[in-house]
């Protein structure tokens, strides 16, 4: 079994012009001095890094505090000149559930980050890759705008996929579904009440950042906030679309499978009104009492199958004159 890579404390510095560098720093240690902007990006189940955000006095007690916070609900918090968020991402790292959300929890003030999280963040990732590139964020404003636009691009891939699985689920439909269609159904329909449950809060976080006002973020950044608040709104529409779909692709599931049933029933039933008087004939001419007609002659056996013959081609025919068969 292999053991999970431990999440690391890093120390960022955003340089501008979309350059980044990672610095060698550990919780403990003092700060070196950066050229630039200081991404501090902690591990909030570290417990040193905790004590040491604690006692190092770069923010008030309840700020660092919430970074630690066990609460995950997204939120905006506007404190002084700075914001502290707490927003979630899809699941992206390997063998996870996308519904099983990451938090990230941020402060963020003209001249300092500070981000705290227990698992990867592709978003992160895909931040400090554009850094390698020159092409990542160069100030606080733009952090937040490439980091909010991250996280609801990767919730739309993941949505998309979703739309993917229940168009593939409503083809099988088509003809006679399998139970692995059931099984995608299923999955789909679990997957898709998670994200709606976890979005909604987000969406509520983003509509509230856009009409914060803070002196680092201009009126770019708020124009770029707004549309990814409205990207987010369109993928939740899309994610409520799936749900629907889905339950009327279950609402189909089961009509199928009762019309099968009652397909089942109504032969069984044609067989129960086929035998039924035959069963009656059969016992009545089965008991041992004198009397019984053709006992005593050789085609007695003959003449009673050709009357039951008789009584079963004539209800059957019953059956299809009303239609029935």
């Amino acid at each position: 079994m292999n053991t999970p890579t431990p999440i690391q404390n890093e120390l960022w510095t955003l340089e501008g012009h979309g350059r980044g560098k990672l610095l060698t720093w550990q919780p403990g240690e003092a700060l070196p001095a950066v050229q630039g902007l200081p991404w501090l990006h902690l591990n909030y189940a570290d417990p040193s890094a905790r004590s040491w955000l604690l006692e190092a006095g770069l923010l008030d007690a309840p700020v660092a505090e919430s970074l630690f916070d066990e609460e995950t609900r997204p939120r905006v918090l506007h404190h002084g000149a700075g914001l502290l968020l707490t927003l979630r991402g899809v699941n992206l790292n390997p063998g996870a559930e996308p519904e099983d959300m990451v938090s990230i929890r941020l402060w963020i003030e003209e001249g300092r980050i500070i981000s705290t999280r227990k698992r990867q963040l592709r978003s992160v990732k895909e931040i400090r890759a554009d850094l390698a590139e020159g092409l990542g964020p160069g100030s606080s404003g733009e952090f937040l705008v490439t980091l909010l636009a991250r996280l609801t691009g990767n919730i739309g891939t993941v949505i998309e996929e979703l739309e993917d699985r229940m168009a593939e689920v409503e083809e099988l439909l088509i003809d006679n579904p399998p139970a692995q269609a059931r099984q995608i159904l299923a999955d789909v329909r679990r997957q898709a009440v998670a994200l709606r449950r976890y979005l909604g809060p987000q969406r509520e976080a983003l509509s509230r950042l856009v009409t914060e006002r803070v002196p680092w973020m201009n009126t770019d950044d708020h124009f770029r906030i707004r549309e990814t608040a409205d990207e987010l709104i369109r993928h939740i529409e899309d994610l409520d679309a799936v749900r629907e779909r889905a339950s009327l692709a279950h609402e189909e599931f089961v009509n199928h499978f009762s019309e099968q049933l009652n397909q089942r029933m109504f032969l069984l039933s044609v067989a129960t009104v086929v035998f039924l008087p035959l069963g009656f004939l059969t016992g009545l001419f089965g008991i041992n009492v004198g009397g019984i007609p053709g006992s005593e002659s050789p085609w007695g056996f003959v003449g009673f199958c050709l009357v039951t013959g008789a009584v079963a081609a004539g209800i059957i025919l019953i059956f299809k004159r009303n239609r029935w068969l």
